[in-house]
Parts: C-alpha cells; structure tokens; sequence
C-alpha cells in the first residue's frame, strides 16, 4: 500500500489547546480562509482543542466556530486530523477531514523518499496512562459523563474548564530525551526514518538511535507552527510564529 504524500509547504500545528478563553488558533484559521497564509496540506497533530469529546455535546458546543472553520476549510484544503488526548472521538464532526484516531496513530506518510511517522505523541505512557484512555473513551462511561453533567447543569465541563486554565503550556521536562527513548522501545519504527510529535509541547529535534526525532512545539505557547520544506534544506520544519493582523 502507499503512503500518503506529505506534502511541501504542508503546515503542522500541535496543541493549540484554543478554547474560548485562548482564542489564536481561530485568528489562524480566519488567515487560512483569507488566503493570508496558504498551504496544501493542514496537518493537526492533537489537542487543537481544549476540550472537544465527541459524545459531550456541550464540548462541541464551547468550539462551533472552530468546527465550522475547519469544515469550510476541508473543501478547500486537504486536512489530517491527529486525535489527541484533549480532542477525540470526533470524525462525525469533521466529515471531509481525514480524522486519525490514536488507536491509528502513527500515521505514516512519506516526503522526497523519507518515511515519517506522526503522531499526537501519548502513546506508550504506562499502564496507568493506557488504562485511562481506554476508560475515557468508553461509549457507555462517556454516556454516563454527558448525563451527570447535563443533570449537575454543565458542572463536570466547568471544572474541567478551571483545570484547563491552570496549565502552563510552555514548562520544560527534565530529561525528556530520556523520556523519549524509552518510550520508542515500545515502538516498531524500525523502518522509519522520522517521528513527528506533538503533545510534549517541548520544541525539540534530535537522534534516538537510527531516528531522527521532533517534538513540535505547542501553538499555546508562542503561537508556533511549522511549515514542511524540501529535505535539501535543514531541517524539514520551519518554524514560524503567527502574528494577528491588525483589522
């Protein structure tokens, strides 16, 4: 089977963590849809969203204005879609961008040659981590969530939302190399030649063993995104910060 190509001049955003209280990531978008910035390929590598559950309506509700964006956007330009662990369960919301769930991830694509793995980066984070996703993801647990928190008046949402203030996108992990190749014993990507990663928000490129390896940094902090260039130039990703254009 072929990969799918990743194409030059594809733009990758990680963590935009937009919610109506951090609202860049919307400002991005109305520049995507104005022609201000252009690209083939809009790749979302995970947590876009602070808070988007699929089976929690009053997730979508917070965010109809991104949703909508995307969805006018996805007939214009191709869109991937990393689930991430703040944004799941949500392919019928985007019903022209190719959603990638984690169970699916890393997607893998290919650039002038080069195999690349890409992925929201939360995977293989220990027993307890697994059993967590695979339990917030659950239809009938999730069922129960939607039906406590419209019987409490939206309580379970506004706490999360509290939570979600608090959180410093921009805070440094100690040793996180390390982190990262143990992490990547768990992986066969024995043919792959590059990880692409979001949900670290560390901004990092170096070489765990034969991989070479990017954790892009998160949008949240600094409003960063990264554009693909030819592999004749170092390295793949530009970085890039976007600046709102006075109206």
């Amino acid at each position: 089977m072929s990969l799918k190509p990743l194409k030059n001049g594809a733009i990758l955003i990680a963590d935009a963590h937009c919610a109506p209280w951090r609202t860049p990531f919307i400002d991005f978008l109305y520049a995507l849809e104005s022609g201000e910035i252009t690209t083939p390929q809009l790749i979302l590598m995970g947590d876009i969203l602070d808070m988007l559950y699929g089976p929690i309506p009053r997730t979508y509700e917070y965010n109809t204005e991104v949703i909508d964006l995307l969805n006018r956007l996805s007939t214009v330009i191709e869109i991937i879609y990393l689930e991430g662990n703040h944004d799941f369960l949500i392919g019928d919301l985007f019903p022209k961008t190719e959603v990638i769930r984690r169970e699916n991830q890393p997607l893998m694509m290919v650039h002038e040659g080069k195999k690349i793995a890409l992925s929201h980066g939360d995977s293989h984070m220990g027993f307890g981590y697994e059993v967590y996703t695979v339990l917030i993801r659950n239809p009938l647990i999730l069922a129960g969530l939607r039906a406590i928190d419209t019987l409490g008046n939206g309580f379970i949402v506004a706490w999360l939302e509290k939570q979600m203030k608090r959180k410093n996108h921009c805070r440094k992990i100690v040793h996180f190399e390390d982190l990262i190749q143990n992490r990547l014993l768990s992986l066969k990507l024995d043919s792959v030649d590059l990880l692409i990663e979001g949900h670290f928000h560390q901004n990092r490129i170096f070489k765990v063993n034969h991989l070479d390896y990017i954790n892009v940094g998160a949008f949240a902090c600094n409003e960063r995104y990264f554009t693909v260039q030819s592999s004749q130039n170092q390295p793949l990703l530009h970085e890039a910060v976007f600046r709102k254009e006075p109206r």
